[in-house]
């Protein structure tokens, strides 16, 4: 199978993010569903759900556990928060799936897992959105557990699945050793993307994008400041955001991490190269996107 393609400029331009008419208004750049963090650690949300909006989505809704569904609406006032069944550790329970339905089948796509630390219900949470059919979805975190425990229920979706694993998360999800996926990042992201026939992004200093037939980018030159807290879920948030715009869900995770990495640049420009946050790459989204040719 062929190298991975290096994205470039070139590639950005030629397969940019769909153009926002003068006159759109924001259903035309569609509704994006948050199911994030938890009681430990509630700002995942806050973080993705942002990043989703900076992306250029137009709508946002966030199913949050039920403890925190009060806080989330009051910090998010962009969003509209629906209170869901909740675990003994107050992250978002299975049953979740059932009460959010209606709202999953509403929205352009959906991003779970962020900031979630209990793989078992995460887990069988994603599979049974997974199974209800409903938008493309970015799975990450915790939520990426189930996928690989059963990966035919994930395999029906054809594709509308991004799972966003570092290489611990990939070690876990194979069940191989973190040496060797590291040893041989490629061939284990398309081991991954085959089994579940999903999109994979192997979060890196060089990022890995594999669709479901093999096909696959690299973006290289990522920058260390990158490596920190919150900073995966500011990505997760990116690719929803662009599958909410109109993207494939293969061409908004190369632009996707196309856009985060720039934006990890410019705080790296304006800051330091280390030390700053998560956070702080949200306001360098949109002008990064921009930059890139995705505005």
């Amino acid at each position: 199978m062929s190298a991975p393609e290096r994205v470039t400029p070139a590639l950005l331009a030629a397969w940019a993010p769909p153009p926002v008419p003068d006159d759109s208004d924001k259903e035309v750049r569609g509704r994006v569903l948050v199911l994030a963090g938890g009681a430990q650690v509630a700002g995942a949300t806050l973080l993705t759900a942002t990043a989703a909006l900076r992306a250029g989505a137009g709508k946002l809704q966030i199913g949050a556990p039920a403890g925190l569904a009060r806080s989330l609406a009051l910090a998010m006032p962009e969003a509209r928060v629906i209170a869901a069944p909740e675990t003994a550790d107050g992250e978002l329970a299975p049953e979740a799936a059932e009460t959010l339905g209606d709202c999953v089948a509403r929205c352009d796509a959906a991003v779970i897992g962020p900031g979630m630390i209990e793989d078992a219900p995460a887990g069988e949470l994603a599979l049974r959105l997974v199974e209800a059919g409903g938008p493309p979805m970015v799975v990450d975190a915790a939520a990426l557990s189930g996928l690989m425990a059963d990966p035919d229920r994930a395999a029906a979706r054809h594709g509308e699945l991004v799972l966003t694993p570092h290489a611990g998360e990939m070690a876990s999800l194979i069940g191989l050793p973190k040496d060797d996926i590291l040893a041989d990042p490629l061939g284990c992201a398309r081991r991954a993307a085959t089994a579940c026939r999903a999109v994979v992004v192997l979060k890196g200093a060089a990022t890995l994008i594999v669709s479901p037939d093999g096909t696959a980018w690299v973006h290289e030159g990522g920058l260390a400041g990158l490596a920190t807290s919150g900073s995966g879920d500011v990505l997760a948030g990116v690719i929803a955001g662009l599958i909410a715009r109109g993207c494939a869900p293969v061409q908004a995770a190369v632009w996707g991490v196309a856009a985060h990495a720039r934006a990890g640049a410019r705080l790296g420009e304006r800051i330091a190269p280390l030390g700053f946050l998560a956070r702080e790459l949200l306001d360098e989204l949109a002008p990064a996107i921009a930059e890139l040719g995705g505005a």
